[in-house]
């Protein structure tokens, strides 16, 4: 296939590498000419990706509407706040044979949108069938090193999310198909956000209980908002949902789950992020989410501590407790 992947920082260069070396004619496309360049110079990313050459079938640019056009596939991999602005610029091209798939992970602030949401909405041209999202527990730093992982291929066409599956698929990295694209997205949204809360879990020094607590807590709010918006309960026992909140609340190599323990160790978060050099997409998801909840009347009261610790300075600890000690409820109510 002829492929273009959007975004060229450490999941899109993992993406576009794994396609290439599958055989696929691929483009890497960066928004900075100067690190296009260089990218094509060095053949591989040494500031996000150190040690994975390009292979000859990857190219790399900077010209996205010369990028795109005339490609089969196009994988958005830019920040979740950023895709509406990068699909913006495709949109004098003629997309009536092309599939995007989306691998940003995040929902919109000014609209509440998920990713496939923007996407129509800057394409309404698009069809369902147009439209796709490859989502689980998949950090960069295992896919480039070829450990076995194992994601899901969604969109509302099952045929669409066949052929991801296909694309995509190798020894090391298995792709199954989910046609229930609304829980797929949410829950590989919303489990930025208990992320940044299981950091900060680690950053206080509580110790495991408060860590599945969190987690299986952090599992019911998503779920409740997917549920909301019309997903399928399913779907978040599966690779999107549990998967992706347990190795994104657990791993070395979640930038979440490092901001959220930098705050719990008693950092602010413009410090923080001074340091982090890559997008942390739970910050911008948890201000988004805190107003989708609400206008939706979702209970989201993990999400709504996050919040007040990240944007009205609350002490992680006193966040903790007031979770603590809400009233007492029924599990599954």
């Amino acid at each position: 296939m002829n492929i273009t992947v959007l975004g060229a920082g450490s999941w899109g260069t993992t993406l576009a590498i794994l396609l290439a070396e599958k055989g696929h004619r691929v483009v890497l496309w960066s928004h900075n000419p100067e690190k296009a360049t260089r990218l094509a110079s060095e053949r591989e990313n040494k500031e996000y990706l150190p040690n994975a050459p390009f292979p000859k079938s990857l190219s790399v640019s900077s010209d996205i509407l010369d990028a795109v056009s005339g490609k089969e596939l196009i994988v958005v991999a830019t920040p979740a706040q950023k895709v509406r602005e990068t699909l913006q610029k495709i949109t004098p091209l003629n997309l009536s044979d092309v599939t995007i798939v989306n691998v940003s992970k995040g929902i919109e602030i000014s609209t509440g949108y998920r990713m496939s949401e923007v996407t129509k909405d800057v394409l309404p041209q698009l069809g369902d069938h147009q439209i796709a999202a490859l989502y689980g527990p998949s950090h960069a730093e295992e896919v480039i090193e070829k450990h076995p992982t194992a994601v899901v291929a969604s969109s509302l066409n099952e045929q669409t999310a066949e052929k991801i599956q296909e694309a995509f698929f190798t020894p090391m990295f298995r792709v199954y198909v989910n046609t229930d694209l609304i829980g797929v997205e949410v829950a590989g949204s919303v489990k930025n956000i208990m992320a940044l809360a299981a950091g900060a879990v680690d950053g206080i020094g509580y110790g495991d209980n408060a860590k599945a607590a969190l987690i299986t807590r952090g599992l019911a709010e998503l779920s409740r908002l997917g549920i909301k918006l019309g997903a399928n309960p399913m779907t978040f026992a599966g690779l999107a949902g549990i998967g992706d909140l347990v190795v994104t609340c657990s791993s070395r190599h979640s930038r979440n789950r490092y901001v959220g323990e930098q705050i719990g160790r008693g950092r602010t978060l413009d410090d923080v992020l001074q340091e982090v050099k890559m997008v942390t997409e739970g910050i911008y998801t948890t201000k988004a989410v805190v107003e989708l909840a609400r206008k939706l009347h979702v209970e989201m009261p993990i999400t709504q501590g996050i919040y007040d610790v990240l944007f009205n300075h609350k002490p992680p600890k006193e966040a903790v407790m007031d979770l603590m000690t809400r009233i007492p409820k029924y599990e599954n109510r």
